[in-house]
């Protein structure tokens, strides 16, 4: 039996993301015929008044915090504050108001920047705490740490049904293209086809190229979105990857081989490489039955074709 019907409301806090708008897509596949989403105009998730009296008016069967703010290493470094203090207040705001509420289930999303700098690969749901942080994303990783935290003693205290999905690196249509504050692939992406475009004969990628990093297709974590949403679990932490990594100057090259492009790539050592390696063990996921589907290469190809729609609009 289905935890969220078809009728249940369902509030969907950032829905004009990355993930929010693949997750908004996701929810009508699927039937859902009662989402709620209001604009950051109408209403500041960091107002906590507000967001309390916004639920006490709705009353949605589940919430799904798909806000936060986001970036790559330069942006998270760049803008500590700004991160640690709009994701701290956003999700205990929509977390404790949900409570408040009455409101049972609840799906929080953070990121595989929550592990140690150096935990052991691929990464395991247990890492979490055992030691340093990658200094460049901390106060992005301390505020979701916290925000797993609190969904883990509201569950403890109050019995509530709060689960945390960890995704790792993200892309896919919708994606942010600033290349000071994108993450890293949509970033190669970009610079990629403005070599193209303009007939260069290098790209610059930032750090050694040597860190490597795993990815997923973001339809993939809104598909688990819906799959956790409606499985009874014993864990409130569940990681949401491909178990699968490699390094930006592999990432660089492939990108070029299925767009069948050619560059000589220079790097940018002023830049910080980040945490060596990130990969995560999915075998929790796994075990309820979610896996991810869709490939590199065609998560690529669809990703592209929707950046070039957009940037030459």
């Amino acid at each position: 039996m289905k935890i969220i019907k078809k009728k249940d409301k369902i509030f969907l806090a950032g829905h004009n993301g990355l993930l929010g708008s693949s997750i908004l897509k996701k929810l009508k596949e699927f039937g859902y015929k009662n989402i709620i989403t209001i604009p950051k105009k109408k209403l500041d998730l960091r107002d906590q008044l507000k967001v309390k009296k916004f639920l006490e008016k709705t009353k949605p069967k589940i919430v799904i915090i798909a806000a936060a703010r986001v970036g790559g290493i330069f942006a998270n470094n760049k803008y500590r504050a700004d991160f640690i203090y709009d994701n701290l207040t956003i999700q205990n705001n929509l977390i404790h108001s949900s409570y408040k509420n009455n409101i049972r289930h609840l799906i929080f999303f953070g990121s595989s920047c929550i592990y140690p700098r150096l935990a052991k690969q691929p990464i395991q749901e247990e890492s979490l705490l055992t030691s340093e942080l990658e200094y460049t994303n901390e106060p992005y990783a301390i505020a979701k740490i916290a925000g797993i935290k609190m969904c883990e003693s509201y569950n403890h205290q109050y019995k509530t049904n709060y689960k945390c999905l960890m995704p790792t690196n993200t892309y896919g249509p919708n994606d942010n293209y600033d290349l000071k504050t994108s993450h890293f692939y949509p970033a190669l992406l970009k610079k990629i086809y403005l070599a193209q475009k303009n007939k260069k004969k290098i790209i610059e990628v930032w750090g050694t190229g040597k860190a490597k990093r795993e990815l997923i297709y973001v339809d993939d974590i809104a598909d688990a979105c819906i799959f956790f949403m409606n499985k009874k679990t014993n864990d409130t932490l569940i990681n949401i990857g491909t178990g699968k990594d490699y390094t930006i100057t592999w990432y660089a090259k492939f990108i070029q081989k299925i767009l069948k492009t050619n560059f000589k790539i220079k790097y940018n050592k002023k830049f910080p490489d980040g945490t060596p390696r990130k990969v995560l063990n999915i075998s929790k996921a796994k075990k309820y039955g979610w896996r991810p589907k869709t490939t590199l290469k065609k998560g690529t190809l669809l990703t592209y074709k929707n950046f070039i729609e957009k940037y030459e609009n």
